[in-house]
């Protein structure tokens, strides 16, 4: 193993956005098995260390490639198109419509099945926009427009969990 590799590299993965979660998890438990530091207790200190390394690398690893979010911005990093989410909020017209329209429609709605209708509505949008930077990475290697469907993908995740706040919150409410 080779601590300078990249995630795909270490686990041994294609480096593409399409990958098989299974496949991945059972690339992890192997990994974590090999570099464990409990195989090294009997070793030199430095062999520890090693160990810890590894075993530290390998989780950074894992929790970039299982999460689809996490892993589209680390192609992006790697085809060379940084999400620079900080600086770039840049956004399409329509987006920061829909963007807009949602926030008004979570403001407005006053029943579970209101909340429930535009949870959907924005989990739809979620599985588009992963599919469309699925194609723009895997197919297209258009990075930087795959950045910034990431961007897009942020903010999506961002009111998802708005939507979910306001749906405990009802909960929480309901059950006093």
């Amino acid at each position: 193993m080779n601590l300078q590799s990249d995630d795909f590299e270490l686990f041994d993965l294609p480096r593409r956005f399409a990958q098989d979660p299974a496949e991945m998890a059972v690339r992890w438990k192997a990994l974590q098995r090999e570099a464990h530091p409990d195989r090294f207790a009997a070793q030199a200190g430095a062999a520890q260390r090693m160990a810890m390394q590894w075993s530290v690398r390998i989780n950074e690893a894992w929790q970039r490639l299982k999460d689809p979010l996490k892993r589209a911005a680390y192609l992006c990093e790697l085809g060379g198109a940084p999400i620079q989410a900080e600086n770039n909020t840049a956004m399409p017209g329509a987006f920061l419509m829909q963007q807009m329209q949602w926030r008004e429609d979570l403001e407005d709605a006053n029943t579970a099945l209101e909340l429930t209708r535009l949870q959907g509505e924005v989990a739809e949008a979620r599985q588009a926009a992963l599919a469309q930077c699925a194609s723009l990475l895997d197919d297209a290697h258009d990075y930087t427009a795959a950045a910034q469907q990431v961007r897009a993908l942020m903010f999506i995740q961002r009111f998802a969990a708005d939507i979910e706040d306001r749906i405990d919150a009802s909960l929480d409410a309901a059950g006093q």
